[in-house]
């Protein structure tokens, strides 16, 4: 089958591996590196398209498995796909419902696909690669991503090295399911915490004709240390000329030190659900906004913010808003900390254009890491 290739342009290579990019949906011109905020089921919670769009977010994420039951995935195709369902007019990524599926317990995974049994309905329900192609061609997303087995940690090296296996086999499968003519699709390498499994699994991957390529089962439980060892290992096996993603992850820190391995898109539920229970992001480390000595701050969570929050609300307005149970918080803080996350990523695009991207990640991760009393005595 014949296959279209996606618009990618590698723009500029920092001296630490760190690379400025680009790529280009029917939607979308997409910056990198970028940061894509999580809507699993059609939308991204708490906040309007609108004010997604305010941040500058070029793409946002929805899920295959959520959005395919209970008649979701008819009421998507009624609408008119994703796009107009979720009216958002840029970008879309489904991812393909495998992280979902494999978190649910006593499922059946074989060659075929995997068996489980729907935790709402009680429905014994079954998923492999054809479907979940069919799922997300139905729901119209921009970028479609494979089925993969993604194996949670700590699992033994033998059976990480039979699920490796399994998803190169379902890769292939994935490649022969048609798409729409819009659409892309990721292939997604596996090998758990082993290195020398990623590197099979990775020249297995790559070696097939995806539009780009993701790292997948990081973020399952294994900790920072084994997340950044596995994405130093497994970034630079992938292709130079596609888009790289390292989905789920994550923290600004993981980000700035993902970026240096080369990383080029990302995912995390982080900034919205964090927002909601209360933890905002600043340049200067995580804000507890429930914290007495917020009581009567005038300032903005951060100084140097401009988002909608920074500009009109106060740390003790919002302290107040936290506490009283006002559905109003939620939105605030997911708009201030999607806002944080793509000004980061615009940061990191200048400083990596500039070809000084290793500064500025030591001078962001000393911001994040020391103390407010060291900043106090600096100033």
């Amino acid at each position: 089958m014949t296959r279209k290739d996606i618009q990618f342009d590698l723009l500029k290579t920092d001296p630490t591996g760190a690379r400025r990019s680009r790529f280009t949906t029917a939607h979308s011109t997409v910056e990198c590196p970028t940061f894509m905020p999580v809507g699993t089921q059609g939308a991204v919670k708490s906040m309007t398209p609108d004010q997604v769009l305010a941040t500058h977010a070029e793409v946002v994420l929805a899920n295959t498995y959520h959005l395919s039951y209970d008649g979701r995935r008819e009421l998507v195709k009624r609408a008119g796909g994703l796009h107009k369902f979720m009216a958002w007019p840029k970008t879309i990524l489904t991812d393909s419902g495998g992280f979902q599926v494999f978190s649910i317990p006593n499922k059946k995974i074989d060659d075929e696909g995997v068996s489980f049994i729907d935790e709402k309905t009680g429905k014994h329900l079954f998923l492999d690669p054809e479907t979940s192609m069919a799922i997300q061609k139905d729901l119209g997303a921009d970028i479609v991503m494979a089925f993969d087995e993604c194996v949670e940690f700590p699992a033994t090296e033998r059976y990480v090295a039979k699920s490796m296996e399994r998803t190169a086999r379902w890769a292939e499968r994935c490649l022969k399911v048609p798409l729409d003519d819009h659409q892309f699709l990721f292939g997604i390498v596996q090998g758990g915490t082993y290195s020398h499994l990623r590197k099979i699994n990775a020249e297995q991957i790559c070696s097939m004709d995806f539009d780009g390529f993701a790292i997948g089962g990081v973020s399952v439980g294994e900790g920072i240390d084994l997340m950044r060892e596995v994405t130093a290992v497994t970034a630079p096996l992938l292709p130079k000329n596609l888009p790289r993603y390292l989905m789920g992850v994550g923290t600004p820190e993981d980000i700035l030190e993902a970026v240096e391995c080369g990383i080029d898109m990302f995912d995390c539920v982080i900034p919205t659900r964090y927002g909601r229970g209360g933890t905002l992001f600043a340049r200067t480390g995580k804000v507890r906004i429930g914290d007495k000595k917020f009581r009567k701050d005038k300032f903005p969570i951060d100084t140097k913010c401009h988002c909608y929050t920074c500009e009109n609300y106060s740390r003790s307005v919002l302290r107040h808003l936290f506490y009283a149970g006002e559905a109003i918080f939620h939105t605030l803080a997911s708009i201030h900390n999607v806002h944080f996350y793509e000004d980061l990523m615009r940061e990191i695009r200048e400083a990596i254009e500039s070809k000084r991207f290793g500064a500025y990640k030591r001078y962001r991760l000393n911001l994040l890491t020391e103390s407010p009393k060291d900043r106090r005595k600096e100033s």
